[in-house]
């Protein structure tokens, strides 16, 4: 399957004279439905545009965004598949020496160094945005990604350690698209096709000037001002977004950024089964372009395949609920297939597909019985909800399915699964770890304390005791050793050193090691940065302690590390 141009003699060698859309992001260009731009790109050529990708331009001059011409509808720009903070910091502020989404991990030009010759450079939508509007001055610049998603509204930066406002309006693009945005991107292609005003198109944001421009009903948000002279109304807008987006709420919200305002459109419904069967069945060349080499993202995922979106777990420390949506889409068994079918047959596939999954790979067939009615879309806390039908049989006849494909020696399952569902579906728990679990059996408590666990709004500890006794149980019938590793985070909001010593007793005398943990990274979009940047518990609004200094992050690394020393 043939590539995208990615330059202007690329373009030309398909007889093009010029392109419809420009895509740019700060990734290497991978044609792989793992991968957002690919996803975008794929779709807007399904429906009739001629599409250019850009990846990674040098950021220090408009040079590279001029070569396709104007484009004839828009330029959409994307950090990626990762905000370009979080590619480019530690959640403690050191820079990284290693882009999994860069020609071999390289996050520098050939050659380079410093910030300007870093391939993806901070808060990368800004500055792309920047270059397109000198590059040429009338274009249409729509933002969009994860980037742009999780900053929409006032946002705390880690890495500058302070608030900031949306990035809509530090970039002072036309529109901004959230969440997952196949249905807004193409609704705008469509009207600027037509010549109509973008304004008001589900799952966007635009600029207001004044009050007078606003739609006859809205709900206003803490102004960047209020928030600046008082965190604790940072806590107070987090929520609301948190809300309108989990009810699919009809209602724009809007923030005043001083100057202008903020507003976003209610929410784009998500796509429905037969467009996510449709989307990732679109002619993927499966590879990265050759300018990209092989980025160590692609390694990780070329064997892959995305089988749903969207989670209800709603997990305080999480942005996928606010990117992805909270209603989960399962693709059909009968698409699923057929990409599994198309990989096994290609030349280079060895016999493993490392991952068959999404967000959370135990939700594959999950649906809400009153999703109509509901608002809260909060369906695994305190315990999952009675409206959630879990039919684990789906996920179960998929495993056997793609596991019958001629080629397909090994299949894996390689993302997140909750523990509190596979307690209720014990014979989907066994498949998994005797047949699909890639060395040990990787989970995600977060934590053992039960206050902390409230604060992540996460199930109890007893879910992970218990978890951990169904594994011993298949240990002793099956006669083999499971090894399970707990994911654990530390100096999340609330957690003191004491908590972290409490944790490691535990899990010691559970004889659980610990091989992965990470310093709670005060992302933008979530309510646990809220309560980081708040000092407020989510639930009742009182102080919490917030282990903010280095030596307190540092005192809570240190227990974790004391444990895997003693494994």
């Amino acid at each position: 399957m043939e590539l995208l141009p990615t330059c202007r003699d690329e373009m030309l060698a398909r007889g093009w004279k010029g392109v419809d859309v420009v895509l740019v992001t700060g990734d290497a260009y991978i044609d792989h439905p793992s991968f957002g731009v690919a996803l975008i790109a794929r779709w807007l050529e399904h429906h009739g545009y001629r599409v250019a990708v850009l990846p990674q331009p040098a950021h220090s001059s408009p040079e590279q965004f001029r070569q396709f011409g104007r484009p004839r509808l828009f330029f959409g720009i994307t950090a990626g598949n990762m905000d370009s903070i979080v590619a480019n910091y530690t959640g403690n502020g050191r820079v990284r020496r290693r882009d999994a989404y860069s020609p071999g991990g390289d996050p520098y030009f050939p050659g380079r160094s410093g910030r300007l010759g870093r391939r993806r450079p901070d808060r990368a939508t800004i500055r792309y945005a920047q270059l397109a509007r000198e590059a040429f001055k009338d274009v249409v610049l729509v933002v969009g990604g994860l980037e742009a998603s999780l900053r929409r509204f006032v946002h705390y930066d880690y890495q500058q350690e302070r608030l900031r406002r949306s990035i809509l309006a530090d970039a002072k693009a036309d529109i901004l698209v959230y969440g997952m945005g196949e249905l807004a991107v193409l609704e705008i292609a469509r009207r600027l096709d037509r010549g109509e005003e973008l304004w008001g198109i589900p799952g966007t944001c635009a600029r207001a000037l004044g009050h007078g421009a606003l739609p006859p009903q809205y709900e206003l948000l803490p102004s960047w001002e209020e928030i600046s002279a008082d965190p604790s109304r940072f806590m107070e807008a987090e929520q609301k977004i948190d809300r309108s987006v989990r009810s699919y709420s009809p209602t724009p919200l809007v923030q005043d950024q001083g100057p202008g305002l903020v507003v976003q459109f209610p929410p784009m419904r998500p796509l429905n089964q037969e467009e996510l069967d449709l989307l990732y069945l679109l002619p993927y060349a499966r590879r990265p372009h050759p300018s990209a080499g092989e980025p160590p993202a692609f390694r990780m995922i070329r064997d892959s395949v995305t089988i749903l979106r969207g989670c209800p777990g709603n997990c305080s420390f999480c942005a996928i609920a606010r990117h992805q949506g909270p209603v989960v889409v399962s693709r059909s068994r009968e698409s699923v297939m057929e990409e599994v079918e198309r990989m096994a047959g290609s030349p280079g596939f060895k016999g493993t597909i490392t991952d068959l999954g999404g967000p959370t790979a135990n939700l594959y067939g999950v649906r809400c019985r009153n999703f109509l009615k509901c608002r809260r879309h909060d369906c695994l806390y305190p315990e999952p909800c009675r409206n959630l039908s879990l039919e684990g049989f789906r996920f179960l006849d998929l495993l056997e399915a793609v596991s019958s494909v001629k080629r397909v020696k090994n299949l894996f399952v390689s993302s997140g699964m909750r523990m509190e569902l596979l307690l209720r579906t014990p014979d989907l728990l066994e498949r998994i770890v005797t047949l699909h679990t890639p060395g040990a059996l990787k989970v995600a408590p977060e934590h053992t304390e039960p206050e902390i666990l409230r604060l992540m709004h996460k199930p109890g500890p007893e879910i992970f005791e218990e978890f951990i006794k169904m594994v011993k149980g298949i240990e002793r019938r099956r006669g083999r050793r499971i090894v399970v590793n707990p994911y654990i985070i530390s100096s999340h909001p609330g957690c003191t050193l004491g908590d972290m010593k409490r944790l490691v007793e535990k899990l010691d005398r559970m004889r659980i090691s610990v091989k992965q943990f990470q310093d709670f990274t005060p992302t933008p979009g979530t309510l646990s940065t809220a309560m980081y940047v708040s000092g407020l518990d989510r639930d009742t609004g009182r102080s919490i302690f917030v282990p903010r200094k280095r030596g307190e992050r540092k005192a809570q690394r240190r227990a974790v590390e004391s444990l895997m020393k003693r494994k």
